[in-house]
Formats: C-alpha cells, sequence, structure tokens
C-alpha cells in the first residue's frame, strides 16, 4: 500500500464513527436508466463526499476486491460517509475481472459482511452455485442480486446472453448485467438488440473496449436499467465514461423505443 493510499485511508477512517447506516432500497422494475458510478481504488472512496457522489451517479459501486488487493480492510468506516447513497457491493475473482485470485469462501465472507450497507449486490451468474449462501441471505433481507455476465474478448452470440439471463431470472436475479469487449460497429448495435429483447427481468447492457463509450449511452437510451462510469481517476473496466459525464449525457438523451408496428 503507498504511502498516500495508507493516509487517505487512515483520514477516512479517523472521521468515521460506526453510528449504523440507513440501507436505501433499490427496486428496478420501476425507474429509468441509472448511472452506477464505479470507485476504482480505495482513495477514491475515502476522498468522496455524499453531495458530490450523488451529483455524479445515482448508485455507488464498492468494489470489494479492489479494496483487498490494495491493502484495505473493507469495512464500513470507509463508507460511512456515504449513508445517503444507495451502495452496490462487488466481489469479484480474476476470471470475472476482479483484482485478486479470490476463492468463493472469499468473496462469500466480503459480501456477507457488507449486508447491512447494501442497497444491492453484484455476483457472477457463473458464480451463483458457488454464492448461494450469500444469495439465499441477501434474498432474506429483500436486498436485490445483480446478475453479472462478462466477456473481455467478444460479444457471445445472442442466444448464449438470452440463456444466461434465464438462468439469472430463475435464481431470482433482480437484473441481468452484460458486459462484454465490442470488436466492430455490428456488435454495438446487436447488443442494443438484446437491450430491447424481452428476458422476463430488466437489463443493463454495456460495452468494453473502444466502442465501449458509445455502446454504454447507445444502450442507456434503449433502456439498460444500470450504466457504468467510473469515481474518481481509475476506471474499473474498459472503456467506461467518468461516472458523472455519464449521468449528464443520458440525462440530455432521449430514450429510444422500438416503434410500434402497423
Amino acid at each position: 500500500m503507498s504511502v498516500g493510499l495508507s493516509l487517505a485511508i487512515d483520514d477516512c477512517v479517523g472521521m468515521a464513527h460506526d453510528w449504523g447506516m440507513a440501507r436505501t432500497q433499490i427496486s428496478f422494475l420501476t425507474g429509468g436508466s441509472r448511472v452506477v458510478g464505479s470507485f476504482g481504488d480505495a482513495a477514491a472512496l475515502c476522498q468522496s463526499d455524499a453531495s458530490g457522489t450523488v451529483g455524479r451517479c445515482d448508485i455507488a459501486e464498492i468494489r470489494l476486491d479492489i479494496l483487498v488487493a490494495e491493502g484495505a480492510e473493507p469495512r464500513r468506516a470507509l463508507w460511512q460517509h456515504l449513508a445517503a447513497v444507495p451502495l452496490l457491493f462487488t466481489a469479484r475473482c480474476a476470471d470475472e475481472g476482479g483484482a485478486l485470485a479470490l476463492d468463493a469462501a472469499q468473496r462469500s465472507g466480503l459480501l456477507v459482511a457488507v449486508l447491512d450497507d447494501a442497497a444491492a449486490i453484484d455476483v457472477e451468474v457463473a458464480s451463483r452455485d458457488a454464492l448461494h449462501d450469500v444469495l439465499a441471505e441477501a434474498r432474506s433481507r429483500g436486498i436485490p442480486w445483480v446478475a453479472s455476465f462478462h466477456d473481455f474478448a467478444k460479444l457471445p452470440e445472442t442466444s448464449v446472453l438470452a440463456e444466461a439471463a434465464q438462468q439469472a431470472r430463475a435464481a431470482g436475479a433482480a437484473v441481468f448485467k452484460v458486459a462484454a469487449k465490442l470488436n466492430g460497429p455490428a456488435d454495438v448495435l446487436r447488443l442494443a438488440e438484446f437491450q430491447l429483447s424481452e428476458q422476463g427481468l430488466p437489463l443493463a447492457t454495456m460495452g468494453m473496449g473502444p466502442l465501449a463509450p458509445a455502446s454504454r449511452l447507445f444502450c442507456a437510451q434503449c433502456g439498460s436499467v444500470l450504466n457504468y462510469g467510473y469515481l474518481g481517476a481509475t476506471a474499473t473496466a474498459p472503456g467506461q465514461w467518468d461516472s458523472g459525464l455519464l449521468k449528464q449525457a443520458i440525462t440530455r438523451s432521449p430514450r429510444w423505443a422500438r416503434p410500434a408496428g402497423p
């Protein structure tokens, strides 16, 4: 851990008082396209403030794997100052784009420890069985689960995405989220077409790579319920917008709907 990061965390913890947090509830069945601001490092989290964060996103994501990778112990003192902000907690393994090779038990422990403060959690569809106990506990507390599907090399066939969406739906997910590398303009259109399809649960879609910025705004216009940008100076996925800029762009862009047939 760098000296600067250590000082930022020490300051953050030193100013916090563990008075408990009132967990903010989220319903993904209502409302439009929300912006998720993802903290790319512990310093950005500790240096944030509630009013500034709310101005740049609707939901703040705290990547527990990133905190652990930086040597910061994930604990309430790091995010206590964001009590007014809905918090989405994520703990990824390396295969899912995470910062560390965390096994299922480690990820489960990280997520269970923060459920009292979570407005939602994110678990990869492929990890739904390995993290079944976490998902069951979250469900018992009324905490929604965002079921993620990542492909860092390509956009999978639409049939693969649809199958994963049905797996997420059957497992009780509140949202099915797709993040995939886009290798050409046709991928942008096909991802948007998937966003416009009916899968039986709310969808969140976004590209990664050079075409990611265009795809993230386009998919938001097509109804993506969660749209990710970064908070601080470090992106948490290739091609992310700054969350504040993304929120402005989505706010100024009209929602697009497929015209009704004759």
